[in-house]
């Protein structure tokens, strides 16, 4: 074998790598078991403990947090938790450019586009302008969006491509706002490992949960609006003494039974010297590396000796233990500024807690809130300030709404020869006044501009700003500057933002995933050896085992060093690519046999077996990860984790079973440790040894088959129709479990009166165990709706449950998960299903007349794979009645399709790789015979290779738990229906073109170029 030096030296460094990353992981359970060891249940001690430890070296240098962040993370659907897709209101955004224009062509305009893009890939924007064109030809969009607000970029002279780049950097802006107040929300409910990432789709933003077990509350926070304001500040000296009198009063109330907290005690404030009408007054970041020096508490507050103890300094001030006064580093000298002091993230709530407490607010100045700094100010992320917060409306209104912002736009300035961010910010005429007074009264002061609830930014007032422009400037990064405009920009875009899909996995429903998704690989796998060794020898199947075992490390590794999510999809596309990846030994193994068959010798049959069935094996891998890519490309979420894991597990198994098996053989014949391999066992030696079956001669039967099948699932279509899950449809599934077992009728009528008819219940698992589908209100988006639904749920099935339970221990624990998916995005995934599944045909087709230059192959590929999806459809149409559990047509079942589609290729392709090399080998063979021996001398492999497949596939069918078993019962009907289409329907109709074609050229023979 040539390169033989390069693949060992790749092998070795893929090992090593695999290693390094797959390390992470067995670090992190290490630390995740003393963790549970610790909290004893308890989730709050859990979360402390691993907090306590985030920024510990623990491993290569690597701290915990950092090793947590490239372990191997476990999906919701393994471990529980909540995945939500947000959905900003791209139509709110340009309503609200146009200051809510009531023209009727352009509402009608935003109406028609919103309605088109359910069923349109296209952009939103371009949809209205084409929308709004046709309804008035003649319009100028500059008519509409040149608003006051927007004078500065949009004219009556501006052209309409103009206006359109100014609406998407406007939408644009608005999604990152969107994203950004999210990820702040995010930090502080408290969820370990969340995951927060922009989709393609624009205004589409996914959230991923783990652990989470409030979903209303959940459901709030992301969808609550954000409001941008401007608020006066209290200076620190200012309130000093009062502070220190509510950490008396505070010490009195909690009579010294608040436990130790171990903190730093403070850092040092100073403003940036700067020019302008409003600068930045930040924490010195200079100073993060002496603040956290200090984190054994060594240093005394400004009030202690140094002798005390942290426990009795703690017993006389709870207030200043948890919350360090903002000092200078000396502790002597308060620094001047609205940051009253900072505290770590775990102490941020009871800091809170202590300052809102009745007799701690009563000492305090009647005027004063708090609020906390959007981020951390050191690099670690653990220290965060407190801004104390001036009230001077008597509703408790901000001084300024940021409605009045009409634009803003991060820069560069030039002062004293040097160049630094800025944001400059525009008000309307109102706020500019407002603006005017407001700076007038606070000169000297800082202004703090807060969204959501937090301070982004609190500049310094240096002198009066009139006509509504504003520079802030500051140490700004470009981020920064970016995120700062974004929020000052986001108080006048009136956009909603809805959940348009919704997954929430119980935590009991997650663990029972991963015992199932465990046991089906385990038993998978043995199943899979022990066939090899029976079908092929032990000594070759030691070896096929030896390749899956590796396949199986170099995947997760792969996987670990891409911080890739491991779903139950993902473990079934693990078990699948076993399956695949046990194919290419198949074929090796079968050309080995024939060419020790033919009589030569060992050494020689074994080298060219694999020369042989290298350029089959390289065509069905690359079909398939063409298939996964497709997935990948088309599908969300779990499906995409199905795509990763098949399409590495693939590219893992063209390297472990063509290379590293080959080197092994060569390395054992070398020191003499084989000599008389067969390939062959007592049970197999004679198994479909030379078949001559005529399959052209019997080819019209094999098409009769499948047109009957989809003539009967064509007529199943026209009066039952499929089971459309609610991806397709849109709607909400709840998964109830009881206490005892319930019959599916009796809980449907219990809850058609709640929901006015628009129910289903299906089994699924065990008896005591429902799914509940409904698309009661699916449009309502309003705020409490998910409880209602859930109110209602409650109600209908009260007669099931046990007596005394209440709603809130319904939802805990009879609840198991949770999904909803909106119209709008079951509309786009629909779409998306259709094209993954027509292109994922035509590139098979395209493929193959690439690979193998023979229009009629492209013609066969193209047949069989649409015929198999049709016929699987069809059965599923036909049999989704009676089977005892959910055939749903849904995202998971496209998939299978596509997993079929490129399974159904890989027979075709070994059968069409014969049939060349069987036609460059004896080209005068009359063509029908060549067809006919390449179909029988590649039986055996067909045969092999399903039966691997099919137990593959039974065992996460049986083990895999309910919620895949849809997926695999389409897989499996997808296997025997693609190997039964490679013999009977695409090989058959190849060589009807080629009959076809060679009677017009007056032809009997014609050879297939390589």
């Amino acid at each position: 074998m040539q390169n033989k030096g390069f693949i060992k030296v790749f092998a070795i460094l893929l090992t090593l790598v695999c290693i390094f990353y797959l390390s992470f992981s067995i670090v992190t359970a290490r630390y995740n078991k003393q963790a549970t060891l610790y909290a004893e249940g308890d989730s709050a001690k859990e979360s402390f403990f691993l907090d306590s430890l985030a920024n510990k070296k623990v491993w290569l240098g690597y701290t915990l947090k950092q090793c947590r962040e490239m372990e191997v993370t476990l999906g919701l659907d393994l471990k529980g938790g909540m995945n939500v897709i947000l959905e900003l209101s791209v139509q709110d955004v340009v309503r609200s450019l146009a200051n809510n224009n009531q023209d009727p062509n352009f509402n009608r305009a935003l109406e028609l586009a919103y309605a088109r893009q359910a069923t349109s890939n296209r952009d939103f924007i371009d949809l209205f302008v084409e929308e709004y064109k046709r309804l008035d030809p003649g319009i100028r969009l500059s008519a509409i969006f040149s608003t006051f607000e927007l004078k500065d970029r949009i004219t009556p002279q501006t052209t309409d491509a103009q206006v359109v780049a100014v609406i998407r950097e406007t939408l644009n802006s608005a999604i990152d706002n969107s994203f950004n107040v999210l990820r702040t929300r995010i930090d502080r409910f408290g969820v370990v490992s969340p995951n927060i990432q922009r989709l393609e789709t624009a205004g589409r933003i996914l959230v991923e949960l783990p652990g989470v077990k409030e979903p209303e509350r959940v459901r709030k926070l992301l969808q609550g609006s954000a409001n941008l304001e401007f608020w006066e500040t209290f200076d620190l000296p200012s309130i000093y003494q009062q502070l220190v009198a509510a950490d008396e009063v505070l010490a009195r109330i909690l009579k010294t039974d608040e436990p130790v907290s171990i903190e730093s005690p403070s850092a040092d404030e100073a403003g940036k010297p700067v020019t302008g009408s409003v600068a930045e007054s930040d924490t010195t970041k200079s100073e993060v590396e002496s603040l956290l020096a200090q984190l054994d508490g060594n240093e005394a507050q400004t009030d202690t000796t140094q002798t005390q103890s942290l426990e009795e300094y703690t017993k006389l001030h709870p207030l200043f233990a948890k919350l360090q006064l903002n000092t200078d580093q000396t502790g002597s000298r308060l620094v001047p500024g609205p940051v009253i002091g900072y505290t770590q993230r775990a102490n941020m709530d009871q800091v809170m807690e202590y300052l809102n407490m009745p007799q701690v607010r009563a000492v305090l100045p009647r005027n004063v809130d708090f609020k906390w700094d959007v981020k951390a100010f050191d690099p670690e992320g653990n220290f965060f300030q407190l801004y104390a917060i001036k009230v001077t409306n008597r509703d408790g209104s901000p001084a300024l709404g940021g409605d009045v912002v009409t634009n803003a736009v991060a820069d560069f300035s030039q002062e004293f020869g040097r160049s630094s961010q800025e944001v400059s910010m525009t008000m309307n005429a109102e706020g500019a006044k407002a603006w005017a007074r407001l700076t007038k009264e606070n000169i000297g002061q800082a202004i703090a501009i807060v969204l959501d609830g937090v301070v982004y930014s609190a500049p310094n007032v240096n002198d009066e700003i009139t006509g509504g422009q504003s520079r802030i400037m500051g140490n700004f990064s470009v981020e920064e500057a970016k995120d700062l405009a974004n929020v000052l920009k986001s108080g006048k875009m009136a956009a909603s933002v809805n959940i348009a899909q919704e997954d929430v996995v119980g935590p009991s429903l997650g663990q029972e995933a991963i015992q199932a998704g465990v046991a089906s690989f385990i038993i998978a796998l043995i199943l899979l050896m022990i066939y090899m060794c029976v079908v092929y020898g032990v000594v070759p199947g030691l070896i096929a085992n030896g390749a899956l075992f590796l396949n199986i490390f170099f995947t997760m590794g792969i996987l670990a060093s891409f911080q890739a999510v491991l779903t139950l999809p993902g473990i079934a596309g693990m078990v699948l690519t076993l399956a695949m990846a046990v194919d290419a030994n198949v074929l090796i193994y079968e050309r080995a046999r024939e060419e020790i068959r033919a009589g030569k010798a060992l050494p020689k049959a074994i080298a060219d077996g694999y020369k042989n069935a290298f350029s089959a094996i390289f065509d069905a891998n690359l079909t398939s990860i063409i298939t996964g890519i497709v997935l990948f490309v088309f599908g969300t979420g779990p499906i995409r984790g199905f795509a990763t894991t098949l399409i590495i597990g693939l590219i893992a198994s063209f390297l472990t079973a063509v290379f590293l098996t080959r080197i092994l053989y060569e390395y054992l014949i070398s020191k003499d440790k084989i000599r008389n391999l067969t390939f062959t066992t007592p049970l197999t030696k004679n198994f479909l040894l030379d078949p001559n079956v005529d399959f052209l001669g019997i080819r019209k039967i094999g098409y009769l088959v499948p047109i009957i099948i989809i003539a009967l699932g064509s007529i199943s279509m026209l009066t039952i129709g499929l089971n459309n899950g609610i991806d397709f449809t849109g709607g909400r599934n709840y998964v109830v479990r009881f206490d005892q077992d319930v019959r599916t009728d009796e809980v449907r009528n219990g809850l058609e009166q709640q929901f006015e008819g628009s129910v289903s219940v299906i089994q699924i698992g065990s008896a005591n165990q429902v799914r509940i589908s409904t698309n009661y209100k699916i449009e309502d988006n309003s705020d409490g709706i998910g409880a209602e639904i859930e109110q209602k749920m409650y109600e209908g099935l009260k007669t099931f449950l046990p007596a005394g339970v209440t709603f809130a221990q319904f939802t805990d624990s009879h609840i198991q998960s949770s999904q909803k998916v909106g119209p709008s995005m079951a509309e786009d995934i629909r779409n998306a299903a259709i094209l993954a599944v027509i292109f994922a045909i035509f590139c098979m087709a395209f493929y193959i007349l690439v690979r193998f230059r023979d229009f009629a192959f492209s013609v066969g590929v193209f047949a069989s794979t649409f015929i198999t999806t049709l016929c699987v459809i069809s059965f599923y149409s036909l049999l989704w009645p009676i089977m005892p559990f959910s055939m749903e047509v849904d995202q998971t079942f496209i998939a299978a399709v596509l997993t079929v589609i490129g399974y159904s290729i890989n027979d075709t392709v070994v059968i069409f790789d014969r049939i060349r090399e069987t036609i460059q080998n004896y080209p005068k063979r009359e063509r029908k015979q060549v067809i006919n021996d390449a179909l029988n001398s590649t039986l055996s492999r067909t045969f092999n290779t399903s039966v691997s497949t099919i137990l593959v596939v039974l065992c996460i069918f049986i083990l895999g738990g309910a919620t895949i078993r849809s997926f695999t019962f389409a897989i499996l009907i997808g296997v025997v229906l693609g190997s039964l289409s490679s013999l009977f329907v695409a090989t058959p109709i190849a060589y009807e073109i080629q009959k076809r074609k060679f009677a017009k050229a007056g032809k009997t023979l014609v050879p297939v170029k390589a």
